[in-house]
């Protein structure tokens, strides 16, 4: 009688999830070094943001006099507004890390490697997240210095920190995809127009009910005035759910959208 065939089962393969958490944390660390060496990507975050917070306050602080105006301090305004910019910069910088990545063909060596496709693009997001701490953080500095006020107290300066990060997220996720999608720097060009396209349209520097003809209806539908509103509601009084929600869900909505179509033309590159 022969002896029983003993089968032995094969070591059971798991790819993308597992390596997921640490090349995560590497692609992160990868992205902020890059950041920390090259301290040049850090002024288009802060210098520009700082320029219109100070030219909106000091040319135009009497618009706050005007009657309906919601504050008496321009800078209770603008500041939110500035913190965005800023804020959009960082996430922009992400698209540029995924440009160079492109170029110096780092990417292709991920796309060999057995991962999850999205954490290829999380990896730049999360950084972008962290770097828009430091530009909304010199924002704040200069507003307080020129006479802001934060009723709000914590639960305000929570809100613009959740903005700023989720806008640089949000928009670190849209330049991704535009990025991946034409496949080369050149790219920035039109990542860089998006960026000052979503926010001038909207209640940056006057609430709707001062504007009038397009641009108040534009302003009006602008995703990016529910934002504004989540934002700044510590500068003008205490933290409400109602103004909360609404730029809770412009992130969240966005982030899934521009997040997923950043992944499919990642996976669309690797076909």
């Amino acid at each position: 009688m022969s002896a029983p065939t003993v089968q032995r089962s094969q070591p059971e393969v798991v790819t993308g999830v597992v390596p997921s958490l640490p090349v995560f944390g590497a692609l992160m660390q990868r992205a902020l070094r890059r950041f920390v060496r090259i301290p040049s990507l850090v002024v288009p975050t802060v210098v520009m943001p700082l320029f219109f917070i100070t030219a909106f306050t000091g040319s135009f602080d009497g618009v706050s006099r005007i009657d309906g105006y919601p504050t008496d301090r321009l800078v209770n305004w603008v500041a939110a507004f500035a913190v965005l910019q800023s804020s959009a910069f960082a996430g922009i910088g992400a698209a540029a890390i995924m440009a160079n990545d492109l170029e110096n063909r780092f990417i292709d060596r991920l796309m060999v490697s057995p991962l999850r496709r999205s954490i290829v693009v999380l990896g730049p997001l999360g950084q972008a997240a962290v770097r828009a701490l430091i530009p909304t953080s010199v924002v704040l500095l200069v507003a307080v210095a020129k006479g802001a006020t934060l009723p709000g107290g914590v639960a305000g300066l929570a809100m613009v920190y959740l903005g700023g990060m989720g806008m640089a997220v949000v928009m670190g996720a849209l330049g991704v995809g535009v990025v991946l999608m034409i496949g080369n720097i050149r790219a920035m060009a039109i990542v860089q127009v998006f960026g000052f396209v979503v926010l001038f349209p909207s209640t940056g520097q006057v609430p709707v009910q001062l504007m009038e003809g397009w641009l108040a209806t534009v302003a009006r539908y602008n995703p990016a005035t529910a934002l504004l509103a989540t934002t700044r509601q510590g500068f003008l009084g205490p933290v409400t759910w109602s103004e909360t929600w609404p730029g809770l869900l412009v992130l969240v909505v966005s982030s899934v959208l521009f997040g997923a179509f950043a992944v499919r033309q990642l996976q669309r590159l690797s076909r």
